[in-house]
């Protein structure tokens, strides 16, 4: 039997904002990945910074349907702890979004390491809407910043005007990418848009999670054609 190409999910352990309300994980934008991922014959390992739970935004659970408790406890009750994270154990990395992931990964150092290490074994990094975020405090072995002059997208600004916690992040993510010199992509509010660049996916929103998962799984295996990939994926997820 072949060898099974392995995924690694990072996900926000998330926090209690200081008036209530949960900066966490946004449940589709882990839900569909893990979902998308395994349809494609891909194993998963969830991890976040802290290891152990990871909040799910309760707005998140609204519409998720019934199954969702179950899954929640399954695969978010007890992540692994990013440090103990390898490159050389998996095909490609998935950022999986979520307010708290403004909050805990643009500082986390272990993230920052793999990502470095992933761009370095030309493996692909999957991110979708402020899981982006984990972008921010990455560099290459240059030093220069990882976002720097690669096409891509996230949550935009237009989009977190929308959002009751929008006074609440400790920066705009549309802005910061800017700020690093990223050329940011803006696609049509909360509508799918997903971004592919070299060995970068990148998908703007929840609408764009199970697009964003499915081209990472089209580049796993395909390092050569990686610098030589660019454009949009196309719409159609939605079956």
């Amino acid at each position: 039997m072949g060898k099974t190409n392995k995924v690694l999910i990072v996900v926000t352990n998330g926090r209690q904002l200081e008036d209530g309300p949960i900066a966490g994980v946004w449940w589709s934008e882990v839900a569909e990945p893990i979902e998308e991922f395994k349809a494609q014959g891909l194993e998963v390992t969830i991890a976040s910074p802290k290891g152990g739970e990871a909040l799910v935004d309760p707005a998140s659970l609204k519409d998720a349907g019934e199954h969702a408790e179950h899954h929640y406890k399954k695969w978010l009750s007890s992540t692994t702890e990013l440090k103990k994270a390898k490159t050389q154990d998996y095909d490609a990395i998935f950022l999986a979004g979520g307010h708290g992931a403004m909050f805990d990964f643009p500082h986390d150092v272990h993230l920052q390491n793999l990502l470095t290490d992933f761009v370095t074994a030309g493996k692909p990094i999957g991110a979708v809407c402020h899981g982006v975020a984990g972008l921010v405090g990455a560099k290459l072995d240059t030093s220069n910043p990882l976002v720097e002059n690669k096409r891509l997208t996230g949550f935009t600004n237009a989009e977190e005007a929308n959002s009751p916690l929008q006074s609440k992040l400790p920066f705009l993510l549309e802005t910061k990418l800017k700020q690093l010199e990223a050329h940011f992509d803006a696609g049509p509010d909360f509508a799918e848009h997903v971004v592919v660049d070299g060995g970068l996916v990148t998908g703007q929103n929840p609408a764009s999670s199970r697009a964003a998962a499915r081209a990472v799984a089209e580049l796993i295996g395909m390092q050569k054609p990686l610098e030589h990939r660019q454009g949009r994926v196309p719409g159609g997820v939605n079956e």
